[in-house]
């Protein structure tokens, strides 16, 4: 059990719960932490084998999606860059795109799950298979998709983090930065696994044309910047990116998206120099600016908008999509005031350390969700008909009417849904109209609970 004293901030049209002001909790289940030595590594290495399934599906904006994160940049700092700006003149740069929380991981789950349940920490997580992915949804048409991971040992390999023993010096690849492997429902299905690859699987499938549709790619530590500097970082994306702009197989109707996953400063608002490219971007767009209201989640709209896709229920259901897409379906995003909007702080979820619920928030699963398309099947009748714990149809992550209170659920083994859905969601989103939206999160004017979360 746990009891609670919620902060709550008021927001138009709505209450939001951001945090603890005074709890008590229960202390999360540690997960089990895989980290192989060396002569384990070397010897998975030898048998791991790596897949490269294709598929060709039109969309209605782009045939091919391929996101890129560097590390832990401001937005102004990164703007400032040359090399940066070198490329957004060869895109779209979006001025008003969102990291959702702190630190790291939360925001890589979150760009696939559509939800970081309460993480704020960068831990080893596993989260159970019964929760659903991005993998789910492109399953459903047979759309390929993949990772790349720099620095991974080989394909499928689940440790907590690598570092090349044999050349210390190389800070390589970490587990936070890796979304779909947090995932169960990926990291204890073979076949999935053989699709988290590293930088040599992605040169050679470049050459053999067997990149996927749809695919995640993590630069390792030292050239996301995250143990550099953004100088390092923006040099290397300009370095890694220019030949690919080029490369007519991979530029051909595909979008490129190049953003950070979270600002540096955490009592700042975690908005995020995101730039769009490829050859899915107009060449009479390139180089102009896109002010619209996103965050990681409407990466995940959008793909759902442009193939035709389900949703997940969650934080997806009602975020905005990318104009490249929203542009060729005539769907109207809506318009969110910001000037308060700070999206840097978790709520209490059954993933966190510090506000640890081991109930796990239910989708909404009545939804239609922007792309008009429902709920995907498989969530439904896993967690049953429902509005969802959150009010997941608003545009930008907001917590409505609190959390669950009945802890009945561990955060490992299998997710149980709440019980009482305590968000008042409605039944779909409208696609018309630009409703005008007042958004009220943490911000420095309440720093002290910013930290404590920290």
């Amino acid at each position: 059990m746990y009891s609670s004293s919620l902060l709550a901030f008021a927001l138009t049209g709505a209450n939001v719960v951001l945090g603890a002001s005074s709890a008590s909790y229960a202390s999360r289940p540690p997960f089990s932490t895989i980290a192989p030595s060396l002569s384990q590594v070397v010897a998975a290495e030898a048998t791991a084998s790596a897949l490269s399934p294709t598929s060709n599906v039109s969309g209605k904006g782009f045939d091919r999606i391929i996101q890129i994160w560097l590390e832990n940049t401001d937005y102004e700092k990164a703007f400032e860059d040359p090399n940066l700006q070198a490329l957004a003149k060869q895109g779209i740069s979006l001025t008003n795109y969102w990291g959702v929380t702190h630190p790291s991981e939360p925001n890589y789950a979150a760009s696939v799950a559509g939800d970081y349940f309460g993480m704020e920490n960068d831990d080893f997580i596993s989260i159970a298979a019964n929760v659903s992915t991005v993998v789910d949804l492109l399953d459903t048409k047979g759309i390929s998709w993949g990772e790349y991971q720099e620095s991974l040992p080989y394909a499928g390999y689940t440790g907590f983090n690598f570092t090349n023993q044999q050349n210390t010096s190389n800070n390589d690849y970490v587990r936070k930065h890796n979304p779909l492997i947090l995932f169960d429902s990926v990291a204890n299905n073979a076949t999935r696994l053989s699709l988290i690859k590293n930088f040599t699987s992605f040169y050679s499938d470049l050459a053999a044309k067997t990149l996927p549709q749809w695919s995640f790619i993590t630069p390792n530590m030292t050239n996301d910047g995250h143990d550099t500097t953004i100088t390092f970082a923006a040099s290397w994306a300009k370095t890694f990116l220019t030949p690919l702009l080029n490369n007519t197989y991979l530029m051909n109707n595909t979008l490129i998206i190049l953003s950070f996953d979270e600002v540096e400063t955490y009592t700042a608002q975690n908005k995020v120099f995101t730039i769009l490219l490829g050859g899915a971007i107009p060449d009479s767009a390139k180089g102009t600016t896109d002010n619209t209201f996103y965050t990681h989640y409407s990466t995940l709209s959008t793909v759902e908008m442009n193939w035709g896709l389900p949703s997940l229920g969650r934080w997806d259901c009602g975020a905005n999509v990318l104009q490249v897409v929203a542009n060729k379906t005539g769907y109207t995003n809506q318009v969110v005031d910001t000037t308060n909007l700070y999206l840097n702080v978790s709520y209490p979820g059954p993933l966190s350390d510090k506000a640890y619920i081991p109930t796990w928030p239910a989708p909404n699963t009545n939804a239609k969700c922007v792309a008009g398309n429902g709920v995907l099947g498989g969530i439904v009748s896993t967690w049953g008909k429902s509005d969802g714990t959150y009010n997941y149809t608003n545009v930008f992550p907001s917590v409505a009417a609190g959390v669950a209170s009945t802890p009945t659920a561990s955060a490992s083994g299998t997710a149980v849904k709440s019980g009482t859905p305590t968000g008042s969601a409605a039944a779909g989103a409208t696609s018309s109209g630009a409703a005008s939206l007042n958004a009220v999160n943490v911000g420095a004017g309440v720093a002290a609970l910013v930290a404590a979360f920290l």
